[in-house]
C-alpha cells in the first residue's frame, strides 16, 4: 500500500519521470484511462498530453484523502482515493500490476465530485 500511495496521484510524481520513455515504462501497452470528463483516452494520447504538460508546467495545490488499496488478482491492486486539486474534487481509481519488480499502470479513472 505504501509503495502505491507514493506513486499517486498518478503522473503527478516527478521523481518517477516526466519523459515519454518514463511514461511508457510506467504504463502497460494496453493502458487506457477514463478522464473526469467521461471521455476514454488511449495510452498514446495520455502520454502525449503528459509530456506536453511538463514542457509548460502549471502549478497548483493538491492533496489526497481516503487512500485505499485492495488486492484484486495475483500481483494486481486497485488503488482508490479522493484528489483535491485547488477547488476541484475528484474520485480516482488506478489498477496497478507488479511486473518484474516494478509497478505498471493498467487503467485509471477520474470522476468529478459535485
Amino acid at each position: 500500500m505504501a509503495e502505491l500511495m507514493a506513486r499517486e496521484p498518478l503522473f503527478h510524481r516527478e521523481e518517477f519521470g516526466v519523459t515519454q520513455q518514463d511514461y511508457e515504462r510506467m504504463t502497460d501497452p494496453d493502458f487506457w484511462e477514463v478522464g473526469a470528463s467521461g471521455r476514454r483516452y488511449s495510452r498514446d494520447y495520455v502520454i502525449e498530453t503528459l509530456v506536453s504538460r511538463h514542457t509548460h508546467p502549471t502549478y497548483g495545490t493538491w492533496h489526497i484523502e481516503d487512500f485505499q488499496c485492495r488486492k484484486i488478482a495475483d500481483e494486481c491492486y486497485l488503488a482508490t482515493y479522493t484528489l483535491f486539486q485547488n477547488d476541484r474534487e475528484s474520485r480516482r481509481s488506478t489498477i496497478w500490476r507488479r511486473c518484474n519488480g516494478d509497478w505498471k499502470i493498467f487503467y485509471h479513472q477520474g470522476t468529478m465530485v459535485e
